[in-house]
């Protein structure tokens, strides 16, 4: 099967991974990314890989004051037209039927860019995130820690990305926040100057790169879409020094943005590596890993 259109493959092979653009895609009827099915998998997931709230979120919305909506996740799904609603299923990769369907599509890419597999082409880290959206719910400003493929696979979406390459949208430590804790950023609508809205209709996709800023609303019907993203080897080191940086800082020890100092972010580096290795095996159990996030990143940590 092939999932992207041929007409992709310049972007693919000159823009990517720095800049952002539009894609077209063929994953639009895949039983997979149907309602009846994402209801079954809501079922099958542990509760810290389901994230919903109201849809009615502002565009700068806190963490702490975002809207809730009192229904079960598998009611949300099922009810998606009229629950004012918005989930995301994460790391749907732990699924086989699922991994398949990313792996797959990454590897299509990464023999465009003229690799013969996954790691090669740096698509590591490798997750799955389904999107179910009401009509006219709102994704709040925010940036991501990883790199991302966003797929329009039901209803419209209008998707707002913003370029943050000389840091007036979001500082480095707004940047390491979003990393690190909760996703969302402040916004400010001065920072439109610097847009790019995509309206994505079903077949329609976006390229989001590492920590570019950007908020995404649905039109007048409800939405289902999916992200795969990865990390490389770049992207996981800077995400590791930001994690050092931000427990440093809060015990009142001032630390200097990724790259000021080689030597010691490679210090940085290898000790949050060791101490990851030590609690993986926690991890594996749901409750440990909420309690260890809270613990090492804040009330507001992102679960993923």
């Amino acid at each position: 099967m092939t999932f992207f259109e041929p007409t992709d493959t310049a972007a693919l092979t000159q823009d990517f991974p720095n800049l952002p653009f539009g894609l077209k895609h063929h994953f639009v009827g895949n039983p997979l990314l149907t309602l009846p099915v994402l209801a079954e998998l809501v079922r099958q997931l542990p509760r810290d890989r389901l994230e919903y709230n109201s849809g009615k979120a502002a565009i700068s919305q806190t963490p702490e004051t975002t809207p809730t909506v009192d229904l079960a996740p598998e009611e949300i799904v099922r009810n998606i037209e009229s629950a004012g609603a918005w989930m995301v299923l994460k790391s749907v990769e732990q699924d086989p039927a699922y991994r398949k369907l990313i792996e797959d599509a990454l590897m299509e890419v990464a023999r465009t860019r003229g690799h013969d597999s996954l790691k090669a082409a740096g698509f590591e880290d490798i997750r799955g995130f389904i999107f179910v959206s009401s009509a006219n719910s709102t994704t709040p400003f925010h940036a991501d820690a990883d790199e991302n493929f966003f797929f329009q696979i039901h209803g419209d979406k209008f998707f707002h990305v913003y370029d943050n390459r000389d840091r007036s949208i979001a500082s480095e430590e707004a940047l390491e926040s979003s990393a690190i804790k909760h996703r969302n950023l402040p916004y400010e609508a001065r920072f439109d100057a610097k847009c790019t809205t995509y309206k994505l209709k079903p077949g329609d996709g976006v390229f989001v790169p590492y920590q570019w800023p950007h908020w995404v609303r649905t039109a007048d019907c409800y939405s289902i879409s999916l992200s795969l993203t990865w990390k490389s080897d770049a992207v996981r080191r800077r995400n590791d020094i930001f994690a050092v940086n931000a427990m440093l800082r809060g015990f009142g020890m001032p630390q200097n943005p990724p790259g000021v100092n080689p030597a010691l972010d490679s210090a940085k580096v290898a000790a949050f590596r060791a101490a990851s290795a030590a609690v993986e095996p926690l991890r594996r159990n749901e409750t440990m890993r909420r309690t260890i996030r809270r613990l090492v990143k804040g009330r507001d940590a992102n679960y993923y």
